[in-house]
């Protein structure tokens, strides 16, 4: 597994746009398939995704791909992507 942290700096352009912009946290398999991803919002909402919850009403779990080589500047440990997540408390969960 790879794990990355990335910031989104739009909003989502849905109902929920007022939690303003993001950062995303993937886990992702050596095919670049997203097994784990977990959006944090400005407004402190967290969402958490992943195959035994894909969806719900505010979102899914991403199903294209990720093009590893776009994603590398952004890449972290697995003991950064723990850590960063220890403390969070999801919405959706």
């Amino acid at each position: 597994m790879r794990f990355f942290r990335r910031p989104w700096d739009d909003d989502r352009g849905d109902e929920f746009a007022s939690w303003g912009t993001s950062v995303f946290y993937l886990a992702v398999d050596a095919s670049g398939e997203v097994r784990r991803q977990v959006e944090v919002y400005a407004s402190g909402v967290v969402l958490d995704y992943d195959e035994q919850h894909d969806e719900d009403r505010y979102g899914g779990l991403t199903y294209a791909e990720l093009d590893l080589e776009e994603f590398a500047p952004f890449e972290i440990t697995e003991r950064e992507f723990l850590e960063d997540l220890a403390e969070l408390v999801p919405v959706n969960r």
